[in-house]
């Protein structure tokens, strides 16, 4: 589906002309000539990107661009001010709070469309980051993956995640848990520059669950890397008492005590070497198989799928 934009202008003939020209490009296009008209707008059907002339009559469209980004439905919409203002103390105003991107008029509708699409780009990638790890998210592993698997050239994929994690977050709470997951995802990070594939990724899928998608030759240094090293500094996560016993103790809703063993991780690994994969969806659910294998061994490791099919 094409994106949506809203058009804010208080001159007629310039929503009519960027309005014709963005329909030409494909997108659905609302407007709105004043800055209530805009908001209004913008609460009932929420758009992609808002084009805002600054120098509205009813409302300055800075107060607008503070509006929308005050309100829960629309504090994530990109937004791009289109300013008379010659001053750059007038720009910086508004990027100071959180436009993403200024056009002067008179602009080149070719340059506004070209600016338009990187600012679009840009929103879409944040969009889909995780905000705890700063990995790619749901959106990208999924393309991610049906690219690389859809290629029919040689992949790996690896799921991985924690254990004991929960019992974790349970007894020191999710502050120290959240430490713990952006201790993880370094790791993995860490480990794909350490093996030198350029063509690795890593993403987080939530909560404790990551993806990453390598070059196969390479896939069994990853995960001796990601072990070795994850292994190297999750004590350092425990209280000292906690890490020379092994164990924190967790009260379930019983009042019974039961020890959960240091965090490990478990990595999973299919690959496409001995077997073809149809869909991203098969290789995936190979490499959870491989991973719930993984976490039928105590501590860290990791498994991989030597299968031929």
């Amino acid at each position: 589906m094409s994106e949506r934009i809203l058009v804010v202008d208080d001159d007629p003939d310039i929503v009519q002309f960027v309005r014709a020209n963005l329909e030409v490009e494909g997108y659905r296009v609302d407007a709105a000539t004043s800055g209530q008209g805009a908001l209004d707008q913008a609460f009932v059907d929420v758009p992609d990107l808002v084009l805002l002339d600054v120098g509205m009559p009813d409302m300055d469209g800075l107060e607008v661009l503070r509006r929308l980004q005050v309100s829960p439905a629309t504090a994530n919409v990109a937004i791009m001010l289109l300013t008379a203002r010659a001053h750059a103390a007038d720009r910086v105003a508004g990027l100071e709070m959180g436009a993403d991107d200024y056009v002067t008029k008179p602009f080149d509708i070719e340059e506004l469309v070209a600016r338009m699409k990187a600012v679009l780009r840009r929103s879409k990638a944040m969009r889909d980051l995780s905000p705890l790890t700063s990995l790619p998210g749901n959106f990208r592993i999924s393309e991610e993956l049906e690219r690389r698997v859809g290629s029919g050239k040689p992949v790996a994929v690896v799921h991985a995640d924690l254990d004991n994690f929960k019992a974790f977050n349970d007894h020191y709470g999710f502050m120290r848990g959240d430490n713990v997951i952006k201790f993880t995802a370094n790791t993995l990070v860490q480990a794909a520059v350490e093996t030198n594939d350029p063509t690795c990724f890593v993403g987080h899928v939530g909560g404790d669950d990551f993806i990453a998608v390598m070059d196969p030759e390479i896939a069994e240094l990853f995960c001796k890397t990601v072990v070795d090293c994850f292994d190297d500094g999750i004590l350092d996560f425990y209280d000292p008492q906690d890490a020379l016993r092994g164990f924190v103790e967790v009260i379930d809703r019983r009042g019974e005590r039961h020890a959960f063993p240091i965090v490990s991780f478990s990595l999973g690994v299919a690959t496409n070497l001995r077997r073809r994969f149809n869909t991203e969806w098969e290789a995936s659910a190979v490499a959870s198989e491989m991973k719930e294998h993984a976490k039928a061994e105590a501590g860290s490791c990791y498994r991989i799928d030597r299968r031929a099919r």
